[in-house]
């Protein structure tokens, strides 16, 4: 069974980093993201109830996925991080061995850290419930204005990454690329490099909001107006014209090239965009 990425962050520049997954957040309307991601032919795990208070579904890719995150309505414990993030793409997470030795990099790196915190969630397996255990460190605030950053290690994957959870019937494989908006691109890029140069397969794309517009068109509107945000999540592979239908189903604006090789679509309650190009011929 192929287990997700891990990768211990030493306290230098240039050195590998790889994804362990990207957020959406929902706040309270979990479910709305949840029946759009089934809708467009995503397989999504059960959800989870995290010991913090939150809840979660997760999109499982052979590397990295992607995590809705949400708080309930009815629960006596409030994430309240959850809530004073923005709404959509707003999480990137690292990939490492040693939660602790990365809190102390990113610390001599000069970064303001958070605790670490050990937390986990059930998961229903056979029957049964087994519980899935996990250590963060998270960068706080506003040092990285498009999202949240942190870092996470997992000490039981094979209660994450399940083969039943990584096949889509939309063919999607992965994902490929987090576009993230700033006014000043290289400078962003230059920050977040800091952290570690992608070696997974995975890449932050850097753009100004103004941008948005020639490469999405009037889909635009729907990315976060904020002048930095992670502002599109671009996958690989899918089956154009499933993906299309769904999205036509679901009421879902979206567009299309007209050579037929990339397909736009925006989740506009979320203020994301997800982007897919045809898959490439072997």
């Amino acid at each position: 069974m192929t287990q997700g990425p891990s990768k211990t962050l030493p306290s230098a520049q240039n050195f590998p980093a790889r994804l362990d997954h990207l957020v959406l957040n929902t706040h309270y309307d979990i479910d709305t993201a949840l029946a759009q991601l089934q809708g467009l032919g995503f397989t999504l795990t059960p959800r989870g109830h995290h010991t913090l208070g939150s809840v979660n579904h997760l999109v499982m890719f052979a590397g990295g996925y992607l995590e809705l995150i949400g708080q309930p309505r009815d629960s006596d414990k409030v994430r309240q991080e959850i809530l004073d993030s923005p709404l959509g793409l707003d999480g990137l997470v690292y990939a490492v061995d040693d939660v602790p030795a990365c809190h102390d990099a990113w610390q001599a790196m000069g970064l303001a850290v958070q605790p670490v915190q050990h937390f986990s969630r059930p998961v229903a397996l056979d029957g049964g419930s087994v519980d899935a255990h996990f250590s963060t460190v998270r960068l706080i605030p506003g040092q990285f204005a498009a999202g949240r950053v942190y870092a996470c290690h997992h000490f039981t994957p094979e209660l994450v990454w399940r083969p039943e959870w990584m096949v889509h019937a939309n063919g999607v494989r992965g994902i490929d690329r987090l576009l993230v908006t700033d006014p000043q691109p290289q400078a962003a890029q230059a920050a977040y490099a800091r952290l570690g140069v992608w070696d997974d397969g995975f890449a932050l794309e850097f753009a100004q909001t103004a941008d948005l517009r020639a490469r999405f068109g009037a889909l635009a509107e729907f990315a976060p107006q904020r002048p930095t945000a992670f502002a599109a999540l671009c996958f690989l592979g899918g089956n154009l014209a499933h993906l299309a239908a769904a999205a036509q189903a679901l009421d879902l604006p979206l567009q299309q090239d007209p050579d037929g090789q990339r397909l736009v679509l925006a989740l506009p309650a979320f203020q994301a965009l997800f982007e897919f190009r045809a898959a490439r011929s072997s």
